[in-house]
């Protein structure tokens, strides 16, 4: 097993031992590729969404919100091109009767190569030492520029086929790189095969009059259809956006990888309204302005990185990924795309309905350009989490595991610890709980020696631990310790807030952007 599988075993382990996701129906033995968020998973998870959302729409005077259903009426999926090429290329293994994404495949072949380019920067980092020039080292070394270019090729060819839609190449090229199946090693495989990834569902009282109907793939569709009546009632001016999050569901065949791949997930998008010729400069600008939103949670600069696309969708103009390093590789977090007028003239043409701007400046009606943040929630709490999960070497030969949550995105913010569970030390404890739960998320803790409940609070990714002890009977102070320091402190009761609210503040993390 490589290190990543193992820490990858450690992520989900820790998330179901922690209150933070659970598998779906486990008591019936589960759903495949369907989870629960728990406890202290719900509140991570509406922690990430309030941080994207207050930096979103609360921050800039030209984006609002709304709210669209999951239902939406059929035609709006023909009009989006789902129901025709919504697809994903797949293929069977004959022996072991397995079914896998032909691209996920490719993709996870190519990164196998990449693992191999980052070994040899490591050794020859170390070999170097402070005089090694990475990129340098990139560009000139045989080996590793050769391993580049076989990602490239394949990268490169599989997008031309799965563009043009030859799926036999797309089969001949993993039959010529030798791919075999993951769990078996076997390379008997099937033709590759386009599966449509829509949930379908029915509406209405009787089955003969029934309409059909899908679950959503992606929330985008609902702020296109909506695009004029929040225009005309907001008196937008263009440039504007509309985001929103919520629920898509895709059939995912291979759906994989805990809750990176799921068939219930969340998104959260932002489409931004533009003038026709103007999509270049914003997509630079929203490709900055979201990388410094990640950025913002100091999860580590070498953590993340952009990667244009081989292949574009047909309206598409430009398109990128924000990919992260998880705990199986880099891959896609969230994307950035320049849709042209693809969408609304879609809308336009299938409705009969007008949804053009008004230009009042070029006296002249358009309809506008769109360019478009996708960032999928369970993706970014995945990210989130397992950056955060690490064990640490003490200086007393012991090892502490501990989440190393953002502060601002940490479900509890402090735990509140009587020293022991006498002598007035709970009562006290539990006034400060009653005072602070007004503007924290806090916990009340007296099970246990205190140390160990300083060990469960780590693990759980609290930022604070504020001990209640009998000097607090003779000066109203108490013990606060740092997580990540595991430094100690005496501070008084009522400088508390003040101590934690600068922690964990909103305001605080977004002013690094």
């Amino acid at each position: 097993m490589t290190n990543q599988d193992d820490q990858f075993k450690k992520v989900i382990s820790h998330a179901k031992e922690y209150g933070y996701v659970f598998q779906s129906s486990e008591i019936y033995d589960g759903l495949s590729a369907v989870y629960d968020y728990a406890q202290n998973g719900a509140e991570l998870k509406k922690n990430i969404r309030d941080y994207w959302w207050k930096a979103m729409v609360q921050m800039h005077d030209n984006i609002v919100g709304i709210d669209a259903a999951i239902f939406m009426h059929p035609t709006t999926w023909k009009a989006s091109g789902h129901v025709d090429a919504f697809n994903d290329p797949l293929i069977d293994n004959k022996d072991s009767k397995k079914r896998y994404r032909a691209d996920v495949l490719i993709e996870d072949y190519c990164a196998k190569i990449e693992a191999k380019i980052d070994k040899e920067v490591d050794k020859a980092a170390k070999r170097f030492g402070d005089s090694f020039d990475k990129a340098q080292y990139l560009a000139t070394n045989t080996r590793v520029v050769e391993y580049q270019e076989k990602i490239n090729t394949t990268l490169s060819r599989m997008a031309k086929s799965l563009e043009k839609e030859d799926l036999a190449d797309v089969k001949a090229l993993i039959e010529e790189l030798e791919i075999a199946d993951p769990l078996t090693g076997s390379k008997n495989w099937t033709d590759v095969k386009q599966f449509n990834l829509m949930f379908g569902t029915k509406l209405g009282a009787s089955a003969e009059n029934a309409m059909d109907l899908y679950l959503r793939p992606e929330t985008a569709q609902g702020i296109f259809v909506n695009f004029l009546n929040v225009q005309k009632t907001g008196r937008m001016k263009i440039p504007f956006g509309i985001a929103q999050t919520g629920k898509a569901f895709r059939n995912e065949i291979v759906a994989r990888q805990f809750i990176f791949r799921m068939r219930e997930f969340e998104q959260m998008e932002m489409q931004f309204f533009i003038k026709p010729g103007t999509q270049k400069e914003w997509f630079e600008h929203w490709k900055e302005t979201r990388m410094k939103w990640h950025l913002s949670l100091g999860m580590g600069t070498d953590n993340y990185r952009f990667h244009d696309h081989e292949k574009l969708a047909h309206y598409a103009d430009a398109a990128t990924d924000i990919e992260f390093k998880f705990p199986f590789g880099f891959k896609e977090l969230e994307g950035i795309h320049s849709r042209t007028d693809f969408d609304l003239k879609q809308h336009e043409e299938f409705s009969g309905k007008k949804l053009q701007y008004f230009d009042h400046e070029d006296n002249a009606s358009y309809t506008p350009y769109v360019l478009e943040t996708s960032i999928g929630l369970d993706r970014m709490f995945l990210a989130v989490f397992s950056n955060s999960l690490v064990e640490e070497e003490l200086d007393n030969n012991t090892t502490r595991t501990v989440l190393k949550l953002p502060a601002v995105l940490a479900p509890v913010k402090a735990a509140i610890l009587p020293l022991v569970k006498k002598d007035g030390l709970p009562e006290i404890a539990k006034q400060i709980v009653d005072d602070l739960k007004w503007d924290f998320n806090v916990d009340y803790d007296e099970k246990d020696a205190v140390g160990r409940r300083y060990r469960r609070q780590d693990a759980n990714g609290t930022p604070f631990c504020i001990t209640v002890d009998h000097d607090t009977l003779e000066d109203n102070t108490v013990t606060i310790r740092h997580r990540d320091s595991m430094e100690q402190e005496r501070v008084k009761i009522e400088d508390l807030r003040h101590i934690i609210k600068q922690a964990v503040d909103v305001k605080t993390w977004l002013m690094k952007m």
